[in-house]
Protein backbone atom coordinates (compact mmCIF):
# COMPACT_ATOMS: atom_id res chain seq x y z
CA UNK A 1 0.00 0.00 0.00
CA UNK A 2 1.27 3.67 -0.31
CA UNK A 3 2.54 5.66 2.09
CA UNK A 4 -0.27 8.58 3.31
CA UNK A 5 -0.87 10.90 0.72
CA UNK A 6 -2.50 14.30 1.46
CA UNK A 7 -5.17 15.70 0.08
CA UNK A 8 -3.23 17.28 -3.48
CA UNK A 9 -1.02 14.17 -3.74
CA UNK A 10 -4.18 11.86 -3.73
CA UNK A 11 -6.34 13.63 -5.99
CA UNK A 12 -3.43 14.63 -8.51
CA UNK A 13 -2.25 10.64 -8.43
CA UNK A 14 -6.03 9.41 -8.86
CA UNK A 15 -6.25 11.91 -12.07
CA UNK A 16 -3.02 10.63 -13.54
CA UNK A 17 -4.33 6.71 -13.29
CA UNK A 18 -1.48 6.19 -10.46
CA UNK A 19 -1.41 4.42 -7.32
CA UNK A 20 -3.08 6.37 -4.28
CA UNK A 21 -3.18 5.26 -0.02
CA UNK A 22 -7.25 5.15 -1.15
CA UNK A 23 -9.54 7.36 -3.08
CA UNK A 24 -10.80 10.78 -2.51
CA UNK A 25 -13.58 11.28 -0.46
CA UNK A 26 -16.04 13.68 -2.18
CA UNK A 27 -19.60 15.02 -2.44
CA UNK A 28 -18.69 17.20 -5.45
CA UNK A 29 -22.43 18.94 -5.68
CA UNK A 30 -22.67 18.85 -1.47
CA UNK A 31 -27.23 18.89 -1.27
CA UNK A 32 -30.23 20.27 -1.73
CA UNK A 33 -31.18 23.21 0.63
CA UNK A 34 -34.59 20.71 1.34
CA UNK A 35 -31.88 17.94 2.66
CA UNK A 36 -30.01 20.46 4.74
CA UNK A 37 -32.86 21.71 6.03
CA UNK A 38 -34.37 18.35 6.88
CA UNK A 39 -30.79 16.76 8.41
CA UNK A 40 -31.23 20.27 10.82
CA UNK A 41 -34.00 18.32 12.26
CA UNK A 42 -32.19 14.69 12.50
CA UNK A 43 -29.34 16.01 14.46
CA UNK A 44 -27.23 18.34 11.90
CA UNK A 45 -26.41 21.48 14.24
CA UNK A 46 -28.63 24.53 13.58
CA UNK A 47 -25.06 26.42 12.93
CA UNK A 48 -24.08 24.57 9.66
CA UNK A 49 -26.17 27.11 7.10
CA UNK A 50 -27.02 25.52 3.28
CA UNK A 51 -24.50 28.06 2.17
CA UNK A 52 -21.48 26.56 4.44
CA UNK A 53 -21.41 23.33 2.06
CA UNK A 54 -17.62 23.14 3.10
CA UNK A 55 -17.82 23.59 6.44
CA UNK A 56 -20.29 20.94 6.86
CA UNK A 57 -18.19 18.37 3.74
CA UNK A 58 -15.89 18.83 6.92
CA UNK A 59 -18.58 18.27 9.61
CA UNK A 60 -19.24 15.08 7.99
CA UNK A 61 -15.38 14.10 7.32
CA UNK A 62 -15.29 14.61 3.56
CA UNK A 63 -12.04 15.57 2.27
CA UNK A 64 -11.34 19.08 2.00
CA UNK A 65 -11.68 21.56 -0.90
CA UNK A 66 -12.44 24.87 -2.17
CA UNK A 67 -14.94 25.72 -5.11
CA UNK A 68 -14.38 29.31 -6.69
CA UNK A 69 -17.00 29.97 -9.52
CA UNK A 70 -16.59 33.10 -11.37
CA UNK A 71 -19.98 34.59 -12.63
CA UNK A 72 -20.28 36.29 -15.70
CA UNK A 73 -22.37 38.41 -14.20
CA UNK A 74 -21.65 38.96 -10.52
CA UNK A 75 -18.31 39.65 -9.30
CA UNK A 76 -18.80 37.17 -6.73
CA UNK A 77 -17.11 33.43 -6.50
CA UNK A 78 -21.38 32.22 -6.62
CA UNK A 79 -23.39 31.54 -9.92
CA UNK A 80 -26.25 34.21 -9.85
CA UNK A 81 -27.20 34.90 -13.19
CA UNK A 82 -30.77 34.02 -13.00
CA UNK A 83 -31.78 37.50 -13.59
CA UNK A 84 -30.08 37.68 -16.99
CA UNK A 85 -31.69 34.62 -18.16
CA UNK A 86 -33.82 34.49 -21.14
CA UNK A 87 -32.85 38.66 -21.95
CA UNK A 88 -31.31 38.60 -25.08
CA UNK A 89 -32.81 37.87 -28.34
CA UNK A 90 -30.91 39.80 -30.94
CA UNK A 91 -27.41 41.40 -31.10
CA UNK A 92 -28.47 44.29 -30.52
CA UNK A 93 -30.14 43.07 -26.64
CA UNK A 94 -26.74 41.72 -26.41
CA UNK A 95 -24.90 45.10 -26.72
CA UNK A 96 -27.04 46.65 -24.35
CA UNK A 97 -26.33 43.96 -21.79
CA UNK A 98 -22.91 43.71 -22.79
CA UNK A 99 -21.50 46.39 -19.97
CA UNK A 100 -23.47 44.74 -17.44
CA UNK A 101 -21.76 41.29 -18.27
CA UNK A 102 -18.17 39.87 -17.39
CA UNK A 103 -17.30 41.71 -14.29
CA UNK A 104 -13.74 42.70 -12.42
CA UNK A 105 -13.01 39.32 -10.22
CA UNK A 106 -9.94 40.76 -8.60
CA UNK A 107 -11.31 40.82 -5.19
CA UNK A 108 -12.70 37.11 -5.63
CA UNK A 109 -9.33 36.04 -6.84
CA UNK A 110 -7.46 38.28 -3.65
CA UNK A 111 -9.75 35.57 -1.59
CA UNK A 112 -7.75 32.37 -3.55
CA UNK A 113 -4.63 33.06 -1.52
CA UNK A 114 -5.27 31.21 1.70
CA UNK A 115 -6.59 28.49 -0.21
CA UNK A 116 -3.72 28.46 -2.28
CA UNK A 117 -1.02 28.19 0.76
CA UNK A 118 -3.85 25.45 1.77
CA UNK A 119 -2.93 23.60 -1.55
CA UNK A 120 0.74 23.82 -1.34
CA UNK A 121 0.49 22.29 2.07
CA UNK A 122 -1.46 19.62 0.29
CA UNK A 123 -4.55 20.61 2.95
CA UNK A 124 -7.25 21.26 0.37
CA UNK A 125 -7.88 20.79 -3.29
CA UNK A 126 -8.76 24.69 -4.92
CA UNK A 127 -11.64 24.26 -7.49
CA UNK A 128 -11.83 26.82 -9.99
CA UNK A 129 -15.46 26.96 -12.69
CA UNK A 130 -15.61 29.32 -15.85
CA UNK A 131 -18.69 29.16 -17.48
CA UNK A 132 -19.15 26.99 -20.84
CA UNK A 133 -19.70 28.02 -24.11
CA UNK A 134 -22.93 26.48 -24.66
CA UNK A 135 -23.97 27.88 -20.83
CA UNK A 136 -23.32 31.40 -21.04
CA UNK A 137 -25.19 31.69 -24.68
CA UNK A 138 -28.23 29.35 -23.80
CA UNK A 139 -28.75 31.69 -20.19
CA UNK A 140 -28.73 34.66 -21.47
CA UNK A 141 -30.95 33.50 -24.67
CA UNK A 142 -33.12 29.99 -23.25
CA UNK A 143 -32.06 27.39 -25.40
CA UNK A 144 -35.19 27.90 -27.43
CA UNK A 145 -34.12 31.23 -28.49
CA UNK A 146 -30.35 29.48 -28.80
CA UNK A 147 -31.00 26.57 -30.77
CA UNK A 148 -32.93 29.50 -33.97
CA UNK A 149 -30.08 31.56 -33.36
CA UNK A 150 -27.41 28.66 -34.40
CA UNK A 151 -29.29 29.13 -37.60
CA UNK A 152 -30.82 32.39 -38.00
CA UNK A 153 -27.82 34.58 -36.59
CA UNK A 154 -24.93 33.06 -36.08
CA UNK A 155 -22.90 35.58 -35.49
CA UNK A 156 -24.98 36.59 -32.54
CA UNK A 157 -23.89 32.96 -30.91
CA UNK A 158 -19.81 33.67 -32.42
CA UNK A 159 -19.94 37.10 -30.51
CA UNK A 160 -21.04 35.73 -26.89
CA UNK A 161 -18.61 33.05 -27.58
CA UNK A 162 -15.94 35.08 -28.32
CA UNK A 163 -16.16 37.50 -25.53
CA UNK A 164 -16.45 34.78 -23.43
CA UNK A 165 -13.03 32.88 -23.98
CA UNK A 166 -11.60 36.85 -23.63
CA UNK A 167 -13.02 36.94 -20.14
CA UNK A 168 -11.94 33.63 -19.35
CA UNK A 169 -8.87 34.06 -20.50
CA UNK A 170 -8.12 36.86 -18.53
CA UNK A 171 -9.34 35.08 -15.40
CA UNK A 172 -6.93 32.50 -16.02
CA UNK A 173 -4.35 35.37 -16.19
CA UNK A 174 -5.04 36.68 -13.16
CA UNK A 175 -5.57 33.68 -11.19
CA UNK A 176 -2.94 32.26 -11.94
CA UNK A 177 -0.57 35.21 -10.19
CA UNK A 178 -2.15 34.13 -7.12
CA UNK A 179 -3.23 30.87 -7.34
CA UNK A 180 -2.98 27.61 -9.70
CA UNK A 181 -6.12 25.58 -9.27
CA UNK A 182 -5.47 21.77 -8.43
CA UNK A 183 -8.16 21.17 -11.28
CA UNK A 184 -10.75 23.65 -13.59
CA UNK A 185 -14.60 23.04 -14.38
CA UNK A 186 -16.17 24.02 -17.40
CA UNK A 187 -20.09 24.44 -16.37
CA UNK A 188 -22.03 23.57 -19.84
CA UNK A 189 -25.04 21.17 -18.90
CA UNK A 190 -25.46 20.66 -22.71
CA UNK A 191 -26.88 17.01 -21.95
CA UNK A 192 -29.82 15.58 -20.88
CA UNK A 193 -31.53 11.99 -20.14
CA UNK A 194 -31.17 11.49 -23.98
CA UNK A 195 -28.35 12.94 -24.87
CA UNK A 196 -26.70 16.49 -25.96
CA UNK A 197 -28.83 19.12 -26.74
CA UNK A 198 -26.65 20.37 -29.72
CA UNK A 199 -25.42 18.59 -32.64
CA UNK A 200 -21.70 17.61 -33.44
CA UNK A 201 -22.02 19.95 -36.57
CA UNK A 202 -23.03 22.47 -34.01
CA UNK A 203 -21.17 21.68 -31.33
CA UNK A 204 -17.63 21.57 -34.28
CA UNK A 205 -19.19 25.07 -35.10
CA UNK A 206 -20.16 27.15 -32.12
CA UNK A 207 -18.04 25.64 -29.33
CA UNK A 208 -15.16 23.80 -30.70
CA UNK A 209 -13.09 26.51 -31.80
CA UNK A 210 -13.32 28.60 -28.49
CA UNK A 211 -12.42 25.24 -26.21
CA UNK A 212 -9.72 24.44 -28.12
CA UNK A 213 -8.11 27.99 -27.38
CA UNK A 214 -8.77 27.51 -23.91
CA UNK A 215 -7.50 24.10 -24.03
CA UNK A 216 -4.09 25.11 -25.44
CA UNK A 217 -3.84 28.22 -22.36
CA UNK A 218 -5.20 25.72 -19.78
CA UNK A 219 -2.51 22.46 -20.96
CA UNK A 220 0.38 25.19 -21.30
CA UNK A 221 -0.08 25.75 -17.31
CA UNK A 222 -0.77 21.82 -16.50
CA UNK A 223 -4.32 22.73 -15.62
CA UNK A 224 -6.65 19.52 -15.87
CA UNK A 225 -10.33 20.65 -17.00
CA UNK A 226 -13.25 18.43 -16.59
CA UNK A 227 -17.08 19.49 -18.42
CA UNK A 228 -19.83 19.66 -15.78
CA UNK A 229 -22.48 18.82 -17.84
CA UNK A 230 -26.22 16.57 -16.20
CA UNK A 231 -27.68 14.12 -18.36
CA UNK A 232 -26.27 11.60 -20.99
CA UNK A 233 -22.86 12.22 -22.04
CA UNK A 234 -22.40 9.31 -23.74
CA UNK A 235 -22.08 10.79 -27.01
CA UNK A 236 -20.99 13.60 -26.14
CA UNK A 237 -17.70 12.99 -24.87
CA UNK A 238 -16.39 12.28 -28.21
CA UNK A 239 -16.41 15.30 -29.15
CA UNK A 240 -15.07 16.87 -25.94
CA UNK A 241 -12.16 14.58 -26.24
CA UNK A 242 -11.79 15.86 -29.82
CA UNK A 243 -10.65 19.35 -28.26
CA UNK A 244 -8.93 18.05 -25.89
CA UNK A 245 -11.42 18.24 -22.50
CA UNK A 246 -9.83 15.94 -19.97
CA UNK A 247 -13.00 14.34 -17.64
CA UNK A 248 -16.80 14.70 -17.37
CA UNK A 249 -18.82 14.83 -14.08
CA UNK A 250 -21.21 13.75 -13.16
CA UNK A 251 -21.94 10.74 -15.40
CA UNK A 252 -25.33 10.68 -14.15
CA UNK A 253 -26.80 6.97 -13.85
CA UNK A 254 -30.89 7.36 -14.00
CA UNK A 255 -29.71 9.03 -17.33
CA UNK A 256 -28.38 5.80 -18.33
CA UNK A 257 -24.66 6.71 -18.87
CA UNK A 258 -21.97 3.24 -18.50
CA UNK A 259 -19.17 4.73 -17.21
CA UNK A 260 -17.56 1.29 -17.57
CA UNK A 261 -18.45 2.01 -21.20
CA UNK A 262 -16.94 4.99 -21.16
CA UNK A 263 -13.42 3.54 -19.97
CA UNK A 264 -13.59 0.93 -22.46
CA UNK A 265 -13.93 3.57 -25.08
CA UNK A 266 -11.62 6.42 -23.51
CA UNK A 267 -8.88 4.88 -21.45
CA UNK A 268 -7.45 8.31 -20.34
CA UNK A 269 -11.12 9.77 -19.39
CA UNK A 270 -10.88 11.74 -15.99
CA UNK A 271 -14.57 10.54 -14.31
CA UNK A 272 -16.16 11.78 -11.09
CA UNK A 273 -19.78 11.02 -9.87
CA UNK A 274 -21.62 8.13 -11.11
CA UNK A 275 -22.86 6.83 -7.73
CA UNK A 276 -26.71 6.84 -8.30
CA UNK A 277 -28.45 9.23 -5.93
CA UNK A 278 -31.61 7.22 -6.04
CA UNK A 279 -30.53 4.45 -4.09
CA UNK A 280 -29.24 6.17 -0.83
CA UNK A 281 -32.64 5.82 0.76
CA UNK A 282 -32.99 2.33 0.34
CA UNK A 283 -30.83 0.82 3.03
CA UNK A 284 -27.15 -0.87 3.19
CA UNK A 285 -27.94 -3.25 0.55
CA UNK A 286 -28.57 -1.04 -2.23
CA UNK A 287 -25.61 1.10 -1.46
CA UNK A 288 -23.24 -1.75 -1.14
CA UNK A 289 -24.71 -2.93 -4.22
CA UNK A 290 -24.41 0.65 -6.07
CA UNK A 291 -20.56 0.67 -5.08
CA UNK A 292 -19.75 -2.92 -6.37
CA UNK A 293 -21.26 -1.64 -10.00
CA UNK A 294 -18.79 1.22 -9.54
CA UNK A 295 -15.74 -0.60 -7.98
CA UNK A 296 -14.22 -1.65 -11.46
CA UNK A 297 -13.76 2.19 -12.37
CA UNK A 298 -12.87 2.54 -9.02
CA UNK A 299 -9.92 0.41 -9.34
CA UNK A 300 -8.66 1.59 -12.82
CA UNK A 301 -7.99 4.83 -11.79
CA UNK A 302 -9.11 8.57 -13.38
CA UNK A 303 -12.01 8.26 -11.48
CA UNK A 304 -13.07 9.44 -8.15
CA UNK A 305 -16.73 7.91 -7.14
CA UNK A 306 -19.29 10.40 -5.72
CA UNK A 307 -23.00 10.95 -5.82
CA UNK A 308 -24.08 11.24 -9.65
CA UNK A 309 -25.45 15.17 -8.08
CA UNK A 310 -26.82 16.33 -4.95
CA UNK A 311 -28.13 14.20 -2.27
CA UNK A 312 -31.92 14.55 -2.35
CA UNK A 313 -34.09 15.89 0.43
CA UNK A 314 -35.10 11.79 0.51
CA UNK A 315 -32.25 11.04 2.36
CA UNK A 316 -32.40 10.74 6.34
CA UNK A 317 -29.10 11.95 7.93
CA UNK A 318 -28.66 8.04 9.36
CA UNK A 319 -28.67 6.97 5.82
CA UNK A 320 -26.15 9.74 4.61
CA UNK A 321 -24.03 8.60 7.69
CA UNK A 322 -24.24 5.09 6.17
CA UNK A 323 -23.32 5.99 2.80
CA UNK A 324 -20.28 7.86 3.89
CA UNK A 325 -19.66 4.83 6.12
CA UNK A 326 -19.35 2.90 2.85
CA UNK A 327 -17.78 5.32 1.08
CA UNK A 328 -15.08 5.24 3.39
CA UNK A 329 -15.01 1.38 3.00
CA UNK A 330 -14.83 1.47 -0.49
CA UNK A 331 -12.47 4.62 -0.88
CA UNK A 332 -10.10 2.46 1.20
CA UNK A 333 -10.12 -1.09 0.15
CA UNK A 334 -10.49 -0.21 -3.61
CA UNK A 335 -8.18 1.97 -4.95
CA UNK A 336 -5.45 1.56 -7.86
Amino acid sequence: MKATMNHVERFNAVMNFQPVDRLPRWEWAMWWDETIARWHGEGLPASFKFSQVFEIAQYFGLDPYQQFWFSTTEATIEATQHHTEGSVATMDDYLRLKPHLFPDHSASIATMQPWAARQARGDAVVWATLEGFFWFPRTLMDIEKLSYAYFDQPELVHAMNTDLLAFNLRLIEQMLKVCKPTFMTLAEDMSYNLGPMISQATFDEFLAPYYRKLMAVLDENNIRLIVDTDGDVTLLVPWLASVGVHGVLPLERQAGVDGLKLRQQFPELRMVGHFNKLVMHRGEAAMRAEFERIAPLMKGGGFIPSVDHQTPPGVSVEQYRLFLKLLNEYTTEIHP
